[in-house]
């Protein structure tokens, strides 16, 4: 899919906006994402641009014919994120992220697995010399800095370079701070073992335990950022690839056995005849031409239990053929057909970002230069300031690198010479030992009785540099724009992916963040929480038909809603079928949505509609007849009044009765604090009855309003009442009110309307899915919260830790390796609280 032109709802207005769907590579961190959609909103043409982090995927809406989608992407390539634009089906694209992902995975588990080995080693020598066994090489100080040599080289060079990468483009990242981290630690150690009359401390072991946590934290989070896009790559995989094409059909002569031709699907057109074995996935929506069959349709509506389809029933691509064998012909191909509508609404809703994370991406935009700023910052504290204030934390460090070289040439002299320094000392850096001290390296001939005291009042003053430079690496290091740069994607892919599975389309972040708002949901009446299958109840003439042929008053009012597809209409015409009556011809037909109908029946004008619409055409009705229609209301049914040639000839009731679950559904919503609403063009009678049925309040019933002028309805909800408001529809004559509700909740029809209107679509046709679609979206909002807190408060908390405040006071503060397995631990609980919520969502 390359441009896709957006639907405008009036087909005479030209689209003026397209999308461009683009797959971008190389992004890290919430700082990459700002940096993605800066470069792409700065481009002439573009209107918006919406990055996803966790599917790596750029939406653009741009001026149509403005923007090359190429030259986009060449762009975001050059600025040092690879990127393609998607051109090929979502089949193809989903086949090519597939082997993109699993390569990634490949490569990722080899430079952990190098990190590991390289971290077991360092451990090994760390260990034994806290123990103060010997072993062989291990414990040398120039074997652990070939380690950490061999972990910047090989498992690190991918993020030091991305990281310089980054720094040159203006756009520092995660990377950024990482490889600046490691490289100080590194540096500073190397400086320490190159010149030991310096004094220094070497802690090579900490780029190999930073760079180990950090490979260990990733590959976890990609693994986990798998499993959260689970359910979207499942509906991916539905798609069909092949379809039995049928050259020459012959709708006389067709059978089972006619030759087919296998060909792609994506290659299927409009009006072509396909068949379909017991077995064989539908490959495009059609209408059934031979044969009969069951369908399994739990795809699309979650429904495990078989569709029975014969001759003129519609069939949907992805659907399962299961007993026989039928002939299709192709309605819809391509990505026109249902399936291929709910892949690019799903992809598009996880791109839709939810107003909440607009905070974390401000954050995240300033977020490296803050955190790099506050390592200065700490630096230059210590050092100038802190360590002077509170000269302890300086001296354990001079202190025990002193003692513990004395102590390994077995000297009577203790290993702290002042109360708590080892503990203090333990804490800001690791004790001196092969792997860590320089000193001791340097002292090794010589016999601890015989320190001279000028080395050790050099240590003593280095120390603070020391001291100062490790807090400012944990501070660079511990700082994760990670976690909130996904925070909002991974709940977004994994809410809108368990949404599509249980055949609730939740169009985005923005609609969660809406729906949990919500105060009021208002239903219309007929279709929605009624079956739409309404029947007639009653037949009344009221006076002679003063047509010339004897026609009787339901055969002139099936002629007459012969040219209206509303649901009364369809009542009338199967009640003309079951009476097994003909049909007479009527033209000219003219129809006031909400109101009525006329044409002309034997060159004679018919008016079939309600009391108020035949009143304002001259028809009068008289006292008995009106009474007769306010008995006929009160008993919870429709009334149409039948006009022949200016008189009223009769009156045809229909009653439409509640969807099993329509009251479960209203009880639900009520436990839920939301009121409920009933919003219909019927008789205030007929409404208020249907309302009395569920247990709605007299003032909770609005009626008589026509289609036209139910979003004013909505609109005065939340003007006066200050209400958010979730309009439920079917999706055709409630369009208005779905756009003008905070959500619009549609129950699917099939048509584009449904599709491009409500924010929530139903494909189950079924009532109850309203409470499951506002249960998930509260909960998939919620883990987006939870995220972004937690986000958040590792940072405030993280940050003011590695910089040293408890220091001064309990001795404590996150050591460089520390900071990276807290870092990396972040990311890992965002995304596994994402995925927590497919557990939640069982027992919505």
């Amino acid at each position: 899919m390359q441009l896709v032109p957006k639907t405008n709802l009036n087909p005479e207005l030209a689209p003026t906006s397209e999308t461009i769907i683009l797959d971008v590579g190389g992004m890290k961190c919430a700082g990459c994402v700002n940096a993605v959609e800066r470069q792409l909103t700065q481009y002439p043409g573009v209107r918006t641009a919406c990055v996803n982090l966790a599917t790596e995927v750029a939406v653009v809406e741009s001026e149509v014919g403005v923007v090359d989608p190429e030259a986009l992407a060449k762009r975001l390539t050059t600025a040092g994120f690879p990127t393609q634009l998607r051109k090929a089906s979502n089949q193809v694209a989903f086949d090519d992220s597939t082997q993109r992902q699993r390569q990634e995975m490949r490569e990722a588990f080899k430079q952990l697995a190098i990190a590991a080995i390289l971290l077991v080693l360092s451990g090994i020598g760390h260990f034994s010399s806290i123990t103060g066994s010997k072993l062989p090489i291990l414990d040398n100080i120039w074997f652990h800095c070939g380690l950490a040599t061999v972990a910047i080289l090989i498992p690190g060079r991918p993020i030091i370079v991305d990281g310089w990468l980054g720094w040159q483009r203006n756009a520092p990242n995660m990377n950024t701070l990482i490889g600046l981290g490691t490289l100080t630690a590194y540096t500073a150690s190397l400086v320490a073992l190159l010149f030991p009359q310096m004094g220094w401390e070497c802690f090579f072991d900490e780029p190999v335990m930073m760079l180990g946590f950090i490979l260990l934290g990733r590959t976890l989070e990609r693994q986990a950022r798998g499993r959260a896009a689970s359910a979207f790559r499942q509906l991916l995989a539905l798609q069909p690839q092949i379809a039995r094409l049928i050259p020459n059909p012959d709708p006389e002569k067709w059978g089972v056995g006619s030759n087919s031709l296998e060909i792609p699907a994506e290659q299927v057109r409009v009006g072509e005849w396909l068949q379909v074995l017991p077995g064989d996935k539908i490959p495009v929506d059609g209408e059934v031409r031979f044969g009969q069959t069951t369908i399994d349709e739990s795809m699309l509506t979650g429904e495990s239990v078989p569709v029975s389809k014969q001759l003129g029933d519609i069939v949907t691509a992805g659907t399962l053929n299961q007993s026989g064998a039928i002939a299709i012909q192709a309605t819809r191909t391509g990505k026109d057909t249902t399936l291929a509508q709910i892949v690019a609404l799903v992809e598009t809703a996880q791109t839709r970002k939810a107003p909440v994370q607009k905070l974390a991406d401000t954050v995240a935009g300033y977020f490296t230069y803050g955190v790099l700023t506050a390592s200065v910052l700490t630096f230059v504290f210590w050092y100038f300031f802190g360590t002077h204030i509170w000269p302890d934390v300086t001296m354990s460090s001079g202190v025990e690198i002193m003692s513990h070289a004395a102590h390994s040439q077995h000297s009577a002299m203790p290993l702290a010479t002042t109360e708590g320094t080892s503990r203090q000392f333990a804490q800001v850096g690791k004790p001196a030992h092969a792997t860590g001290s320089a000193t001791q390296w340097l002292l090794s001939t010589q016999h601890a009785a015989q320190l001279p005291l000028p080395l050790t009042a050099l240590s003593t003053q280095h120390s603070a540099l020391l001291t100062s430079l490790k807090l400012a690496i944990a501070v660079m290091v511990v700082a994760c724009p990670c976690a909130l740069g996904l925070a909002t994607p991974t709940a977004i892919l994994v809410g809108t992916g368990i949404g599509a599975e249980r055949g609730l389309l939740i169009k985005g972040g923005d609609v969660l963040e809406k729906v949990h708002q919500l105060d009021t949901v208002v239903f219309d009446k007929t279709g929605t929480l009624t079956t739409g299958n309404p029947i007639v109840t009653d037949c009344l003439e009221v006076s002679h038909s003063p047509l010339s042929t004897p026609y009787s008053l339901i055969q002139i009012a099936a002629a007459v809603e012969s040219g209206t597809y509303h649901p009364l209409a369809k009542a009338i015409q199967q009640e003309v079928q079951r009476q097994q009556l003909s049909i007479p011809n009527a033209v000219d037909f003219h129809t006031e949505p909400g109101l009525g109908v006329s044409a002309v029946v034997d060159q004679t004008i018919v008016l079939l509609g309600n009391h108020d619409w035949l009143s304002w055409h001259g028809v009068a009705v008289n006292e008995i007849t009106q009474q007769e229609i306010q008995r006929l209301a009160t008993a919870g049914k429709t009334v149409v009044c039948v006009a022949v040639g200016g008189t009223l000839a009769g009156l045809i009731a229909v009653q439409d009765t509640l969807r099993p679950d329509a009251q479960a559904t209203v009880d639900k919503l009520h436990q839920k604090g939301l009121r409920v609403m009933l919003l219909s063009g019927d008789r205030p009678e007929a409404a208020s009855a249907i309302g009395k049925q569920l247990g709605l309040d007299s003032a909770d019933v609005i009626a008589g309003v026509p289609p036209g002028k139910k979003a004013a309805v909505i609109q005065e909800l939340q003007t006066k009442s200050a209400s958010k408001v979730a309009m439920v529809g079917d999706g055709i004559n409630d369009a208005p009110a779905l756009s003008q509700a905070d959500v619009g909740i549609a129950l699917y029809s099939g048509t584009d309307v449904a599709m491009e209107t409500a924010e929530i679509v139903l494909m189950r046709d079924r009532l109850s899915d309203v409470v499951e679609s506002i249960g998930l979206s509260r909960a998939t909002f919620n883990k987006i919260r939870q995220n972004l807190f937690w986000a958040f408060a590792y940072n405030t908390l993280g940050i003011p830790l590695a910089a040293g405040v408890l220091l001064p006071t309990m001795g404590f503060v996150l050591s460089p390796s520390n900071a990276a397995a807290l870092m990396a631990f972040s990311s890992v609980s965002v995304v596994t609280n994402s995925i927590l919520l497919r557990r939640l969502a069982h027992r919505l």
